[in-house]
């Protein structure tokens, strides 16, 4: 079963965009996303997925951190990360709109949402 969600992709590599896409959510498609095994850091209505690996090498991923700076996190980050939303401890929900907005002021862009 396909598990499709709203979700805030942020790139390592500066030459690729932030963007806001519907993708599956599956913990085995986002492994294919973040390119290796997931680690997750959760704050309250919001967490991200990253690479656990990645995690101890490779570059940083300035704008991630920065993200996380916004939202009182001051954590290092390399490799892809995929916010999205969260509901109790376990169930993944589309990103929540004030990170898109902050993500927006931030990075100086418009991501534009999915059609529903």
């Amino acid at each position: 079963m396909l598990i499709h969600l709203i979700a805030l992709f942020v790139p390592s590599r500066l030459s690729e965009n932030v963007a806001v896409a519907t993708i599956d959510a599956r913990h085995p498609s986002l492994q294919i996303i973040i390119g290796g095994e997931l680690e997750c850091i959760a704050r309250g209505d919001w967490q991200v997925y990253l690479n656990a690996q990645a995690q101890t090498n490779g570059p940083s991923n300035v704008r991630a951190v920065q993200l996380l700076h916004e939202t009182g996190l001051d954590l290092p980050v390399t490799g892809n990360a995929v916010f999205l939303g969260r509901a109790g401890l376990t169930h993944d929900t589309d990103v929540p709109e004030y990170l898109i907005r902050r993500a927006e002021t931030l990075f100086d862009t418009r991501l534009a949402q999915p059609a529903a």
